[in-house]
């Protein structure tokens, strides 16, 4: 399963033109776009997410329905991560098969701090490694173990955020091949209990005599509480769109604690 079937999520997996969206004022980044952050979950604090995502092709639809993210902050600036997908998969003209999909692990590590009143972004890296769980004959995993390492930085100003970066994918496998994501994200808040946001990424083939890919997302976050939190995003590609994201979406439920 490509990275643009993955999620989402964050993810999953796709986001056209220059992103201009919105963060809250804690600069909750990453989810609902598959562009990460270098920020991580404050030191002893969780977040939980209970997402569904997809991505279209032309011949395919697959994604998670559900699926769990646990993020929690370990130590300072340390993040330890887990996805665990319910996994789906429906070609044209077969019945949808469910399954327990890729199981994904990760650490993120901050270590330049922003600089509040200069131009010093915030600066890590959150290396992530895609256990091959699923049941890749079923289309629903890889059937490999993938390994994702990238440097992400991000720079806020007032209600606006600006984050993105990129790495390269370990992608093991019959006819795969390695390759890059990268992607930014613009976010702006918009009122007290609302974020938007938008994305733009490009990602090198990741199999041989694939295509590239440019895509975009538009989403956002409201908050239903101080401690609960709805996040959606939707977009498609604008290169490669029928081999590889036609449509996408991501859905969640946060809750922070």
């Amino acid at each position: 399963m490509s990275a643009l079937k993955r999620r989402g999520w964050r993810a999953a997996l796709l986001a056209a033109a220059l992103p201009v969206a919105l963060a809250t004022s804690a600069a909750r980044a990453g989810p609902p776009f598959l562009t990460d952050d270098p920020e991580p979950v404050e030191l002893h604090h969780w977040e939980v997410y209970a997402f569904t995502q997809a991505t279209g092709t032309a011949g395919d639809v697959s994604g998670a329905q559900p699926g769990v993210e646990v993020n929690y902050g370990a130590a300072p600036n340390l993040q330890i991560h887990l996805i665990a997908p319910v996994a789906f998969d429906q070609p044209d003209g077969a019945p949808r098969v469910f399954g327990y999909g890729d199981t994904e692990i990760g650490m993120k590590f901050r270590f330049i701090q922003e600089a509040k009143d200069g131009w010093t972004p915030q600066i890590g890296v959150f290396p992530l490694i895609e256990l091959p769980t699923g049941d890749a004959q079923r289309g629903l995993g890889a059937g490999y173990t993938r390994i994702f390492l990238p440097l992400w930085a991000q720079k806020s100003q007032g209600d606006w955020t600006l984050y993105g970066g990129g790495g390269y994918w370990i992608n093991p496998g019959p006819g795969n091949r390695d390759y890059w994501f990268s992607g930014l994200v613009v976010q702006r808040q918009i009122a007290r209990p609302l974020a938007l946001g938008a994305e733009v990424f490009h990602q090198t083939p990741d199999r041989v005599g694939g295509p590239a890919t440019t895509a975009f997302n538009l989403g956002g976050v409201y908050d239903l509480s101080a401690h609960t939190h709805l996040l959606l995003s939707a977009g498609r590609g604008i290169q490669g769109a029928a081999q590889t994201n036609r449509f996408s979406y991501y859905g969640a439920i946060q809750w922070t604690f």
